[in-house]
């Protein structure tokens, strides 16, 4: 596969651990040397400072550079500016990328679930730059809510690519109904490695690791119950267990921080010594963490696959397609392994959840150890389709 030059494009910067476990794991999956390996990115700096530089060649995707208005292209780009009203053609010839790549190579847009978040022009046109310079496109390791496929401008978008690979069922078989060349996969950071990590010496009981987000709160239908079904989990386990409990942040983007809520929830109770926030570091090293905890609740869809591939009872504090998606195609269901952000009602909630996660962790341990190789072994459907492109 190391012939052809991927491009790597939808990544936000690794500020958000999941957009890097992507890029890593995805980097691995192909295989190839880092010079093949093209990531555009919005926070070039952010991806140097945890070490992407190490697995791919970064580039500033807001940099443009210098036209050249001698060469053919330029005369071409222009003419579909000035006539046509067709960008496409100037922003890929003053996009960066152009240098790196020729026809017959591939472009990834990595970024999961970027079609539910509602801004898809920039989805559309960085589409149509990358098939404008000749290259095949893939939609890789997606979910997407099915209704939004009902939108004819994403629906067309959606069959332009020439690949798609769907991380779970529900959203596998609405895009195949779009575009028959989708393939079911799981989602590549299953892959991912651990690094060994250790906790605090302070630590010697067992560990409830716990990943909260500003998002799930922006979902919530009533105002605060989502952080007081936090206060009231947490209390339950140092009331009722032994166990420690460790606040481990999975996104620290300054918008979206994790630490701003997992901070408060560290100042209100490590009078009790039993609480610890985790500071942040690549997602091999949280994955690490994540990995020793005896059992996990989680809000970012990456800080749960972490626990899930590491074969540890995990809690999703879910708000999209994604974590119902993920956790049907594991146990079959995801009730008992979801609760949904919007659906909150009672202060009692998540408790009741973790409460259940406790009586049946031996058989989700269990089960997780018996279906995680065949599971995992679903990238292989996506690993060979790229092949073929």
């Amino acid at each position: 596969m190391s012939q052809k030059t991927y491009v790597l494009y939808a990544h936000d910067g690794s500020g958000n651990h999941g957009c890097e476990a992507l890029v890593r794991s995805t980097c691995k999956l192909i295989d190839a040397d880092k010079d093949n390996v093209v990531l555009m990115s919005t926070r070039p700096e952010e991806d140097k400072k945890y070490g992407l530089s190490d697995v791919c060649t970064i580039l500033d995707k807001t940099e443009k550079r210098p036209l050249n208005r001698t060469k053919p292209a330029f005369f071409k780009a222009y003419y579909n500016l000035k006539i046509k009203k067709n960008y496409t053609p100037i922003e890929f010839y003053e996009s960066k990328v152009a240098d790196f790549v020729k026809k017959g190579d591939i472009a990834l847009s990595i970024g999961g679930d970027t079609y539910c978040y509602g801004s898809f022009m920039p989805l559309f046109k960085a589409h149509n730059m990358y098939k404008y310079g000749g290259l095949k496109t893939v939609y890789w390791g997606c979910s997407i809510e099915p209704e939004l496929l009902e939108n004819p401008d994403i629906a067309q978008d959606i069959q332009n690519f020439d690949l798609i690979t769907a991380r779970e069922t529900t959203s596998y078989e609405a895009l195949k109904k779009v575009n028959p060349n989708t393939v079911l996969v799981c989602d590549s950071a299953f892959l991912l490695p651990k690094k060994d990590v250790d906790f605090p010496e302070s630590i010697t009981n067992d560990i409830v690791g716990i990943n909260a987000s500003p998002l799930i709160e922006d979902c919530e239908d009533g105002k605060g119950i989502v952080r007081q079904n936090y206060e009231k989990l947490i209390e339950y386990i140092l009331n009722n267990t032994n166990m420690c409990v460790a606040l481990i942040p999975h996104v620290v983007w300054e918008a979206v921080d994790d630490r701003k809520i997992l901070n408060y929830f560290y100042e209100k109770y490590k009078y009790t010594k039993r609480v610890f926030l985790i500071d942040d570091c690549p997602c091999e090293e949280l994955k690490g963490y994540i990995s020793k905890c005896r059992f996990f609740i989680g809000a970012r869809t990456h800080s749960t696959i972490a626990a899930y591939s590491s074969s540890v009872p995990t809690l999703v504090v879910g708000y999209s397609v994604k974590a119902r998606g993920i956790a049907k195609d594991l146990f079959g269901t995801w009730e008992n392994y979801v609760l949904s952000a919007q659906n909150i009602k009672a202060t009692n909630e998540l408790t009741d959840a973790f409460i259940w996660l406790q009586k049946n962790e031996n058989d989700i341990k269990n089960h997780l150890s018996d279906i995680l190789p065949e599971y995992k072994s679903r990238i292989n459907n996506g690993i060979e389709a790229l092949k073929s492109l």
